[in-house]
């Protein structure tokens, strides 16, 4: 498992993390749009370098790519695309998610995903039909798994390269991995375990498991 368990503040790197997808002056950094994407990316920038190390010296955000939308009173959702590279690696593109709340400045459930070709595939085992198995339902179920058990999430992390696949019944097959929470912000990142249930013909997801 590749997760790192150190606990480190979500605000650590922001100018690193945040300055690529910076578009205005001083004035639009102010805003709350403004303010909630930088201190969100700045946290997914933490993240992604805390679990790929010297493969992301480098993180870069899409600004176009962001996208808001209010939670809560006090909280809101940015979601967006990015890419990192570093260590003489080619640059792999991301997908990210976060939640931002304004009136403690604060940070939480971040979700990171690559989505470039260096991403392994699932291992198979046994005579599973991968065909319409999605690794992304699986994960982003995962997450909200992982977010009901524990509403005040910091970080969440999955190891692709733990990924297999194994036939439970003739018409089943489970998605399992490994990957990292922090279960609050401030507190030391846990290694988990997740198991999804699909039915193989249609795809559907029909359950999803987390163990810490």
């Amino acid at each position: 498992m590749l997760w790192l368990g150190a606990s480190c503040s979500v605000l650590a790197q922001t100018e690193t993390g945040a300055s690529a997808p910076k578009t205005g002056g001083g004035e639009a950094a102010a805003t709350p749009a403004a303010r909630a994407g930088e201190r969100c990316e700045a946290a997914v920038a933490e993240t992604i370098k805390a679990m790929r190390g010297r493969s992301a010296d480098e993180v870069q955000f899409s600004g176009a790519k962001r996208a808001l939308s209010p939670m809560t009173d006090d909280e809101t959702g940015v979601k967006g695309e990015g890419q990192y590279a570093g260590n003489g690696s080619s640059p792999m593109p991301f997908t990210y998610s976060c939640a931002f709340n304004a009136k403690t400045g604060a940070t939480s459930g971040v979700v990171f995903r690559d989505t470039g070709k260096r991403r392994s595939a699932p291992e198979q085992v046994g005579d599973a039909d991968l065909t319409h198995i999605s690794p992304e339902a699986c994960e982003t179920a995962t997450a909200s798994a992982l977010k009901q058990k524990y509403p005040r999430v910091g970080r969440i992390a999955f190891g692709s390269d733990s990924r297999r696949v194994r036939s439970s019944a003739a018409t089943r097959a489970s998605l399992e991995g490994q990957g990292g929470v922090e279960r609050a912000p401030g507190m030391s990142s846990v290694p988990f375990t997740y198991r999804c249930e699909f039915e193989t013909r249609s795809g559907k997801l029909l359950s999803v498991q987390t163990r810490e």
